[in-house]
């Protein structure tokens, strides 16, 4: 981008066990928060992590559950 912002389009998002959501950081690639919800996901707590795109218009797109 020509303006000097940085995209961000991938999330890794968490769940507990009460259903709760919350994001728990933005990525430039699929692959780098990939390997963040992998690690976190290996600790082996009982929240559920995983990738989401957002679209152009900020919107959520389909999730890839670990």
């Amino acid at each position: 981008m020509n303006d000097g912002t940085i995209t961000l389009p991938w999330l890794v998002i968490r769940q507990d066990d009460n259903g709760n959501r919350y994001r728990v950081g933005r990525y430039a690639t699929r692959a780098e928060a990939q390997k963040i919800a992998d690690s976190l996901d290996d600790r082996g707590h009982k929240q559920l992590y995983w990738v989401e795109r957002i679209g152009p218009s900020g919107q959520h797109g389909a999730s890839t559950v670990n």
